[in-house]
């Protein structure tokens, strides 16, 4: 893309001052992104193009940030927030009105560019209670959000469909590799009714679904130069979903002593100390809006996520590596291997879990 493109794209956003110039930012690894410098006081833009390819309805998927974050800002607005523009991201609207634009076949996006950031990626159990603190806000000022949103993935988080491809997948058994590993399929098959259970309560009126990140991590936070919380970033995968999605999703990764491609499997631990302080950070503003079957699901939501990649990981294995990326062949083996121990280690602590959130609740 070259820079007279570029700039014709800024300015068919309604930004405000001249563009002097539109240069990559960052290394996002689904959009393609570009800071947009304009001249003198006007603020600069952040300019993004779309990855349609996992986001195929643009208008839905801009129609629920837009939602979110003006209705984010509605609630600092309401509560006397100082330095507001630093606390919500504000996305630009081009001059039809519309919040995307579409040029050479492709989609864009711009938003207001917040200087004097930083980004952080480390996992300690302090970082992990400003995530649970900063994602369980984010819940609680969307929890009464007027907006009808939609799923930006479909079923992302739903249980019961990875295990229908899963189905499948053993159905087909393309490359012949279900006989060798039917042990993993046997550990996936004696937990599916208990794990199915957030969609069985759903469909029972149960549990509701909330606004959710589905993307929970310190990456997605922006910090000052202070240390101090900004605003949640990363908002495409924003959508209609149970609490879990955001709970269990964190823990999946940053609770896992190794890395999810490690067949260092007897190393594998489930990290307490993460878990109580990213439930402790949670629970400080999730628990005024969430409901007693939501809290009392949370351990619950600790092991759904590595089950739910165990799915995913294992399907894929026997589908002959189509989805996820592999270095070698028996790749998605070993993911699926080390989600097998993660859940297995995460159930050992369910009661410990459970004790922790009873001592929560009662301070």
């Amino acid at each position: 893309m070259n820079q007279q493109d570029l700039q014709h794209i800024a300015q068919s956003f309604q930004i405000k001052g001249d563009v002097v110039e539109v240069k990559p930012l960052g290394n996002g690894l689904i959009n393609t992104t570009y800071k947009v410098v304009t001249a003198g006081d006007a603020p600069d833009y952040v300019l993004q193009h779309i990855n349609t390819a996992i986001f195929p309805d643009v208008d839905m998927l801009m129609n629920n940030i837009v939602s979110v974050t003006s209705h984010i800002r509605g609630k600092l607005e309401a509560a006397g927030t100082a330095d507001i523009d630093r606390k919500v991201l504000e996305f630009v609207p081009c001059k039809d009105g519309k919040y995307y634009y579409l040029f050479d076949e492709k989609y864009w996006r711009v938003m207001v560019f917040i200087p004097d950031t930083v980004s952080k990626s480390g996992v300690t159990p302090e970082s992990s209670r400003i995530v649970g603190e900063t994602f369980g806000d984010f819940q609680a000022k969307l929890a009464d959000i007027p907006a009808k949103l939609g799923e930006t993935i479909k079923d992302f988080h739903n249980i019961e469909f990875r295990l229908q491809q899963l189905k499948e997948a053993i159905e087909a058994d393309k490359m012949g590799r279900l006989a060798a590993t039917r042990d993993i399929a046997d550990e996936i098959e004696k937990r599916a009714e208990s794990m199915t259970r957030s969609e069985r309560l759903y469909r029972e009126g149960k549990l509701p679904k909330r606004i959710c990140h589905c993307d929970t991590k310190v990456d997605n936070i922006l910090f000052d130069q202070e240390d101090n919380v900004l605003c949640v970033i990363d908002l495409d995968t924003v959508m209609p979903s149970f609490v879990f999605s955001d709970f269990g999703d964190f823990l999946r990764s940053a609770a896992n002593t190794e890395k999810e491609d490690s067949d260092a499997y007897d190393k594998i631990r489930f990290r307490m100390e993460i878990f109580k302080a990213f439930t402790e950070g949670y629970l400080k503003t999730a628990s005024a809006f969430l409901e007693p079957i939501e809290i009392e699901n949370l351990p619950y939501a600790a092991t759904l996520f590595p089950y739910m990649q165990l799915v995913r990981f294992y399907a894929d294995y026997l589908n002959g590596d189509t989805y996820y990326k592999i270095q070698y062949p028996e790749h998605n083996l070993v993911r699926s291997r080390n989600q097998l121990t993660l859940l297995q280690r995460a159930e050992e602590c369910i009661p410990e879990m459970e004790a922790f959130i009873k001592e929560q609740l009662g301070k």
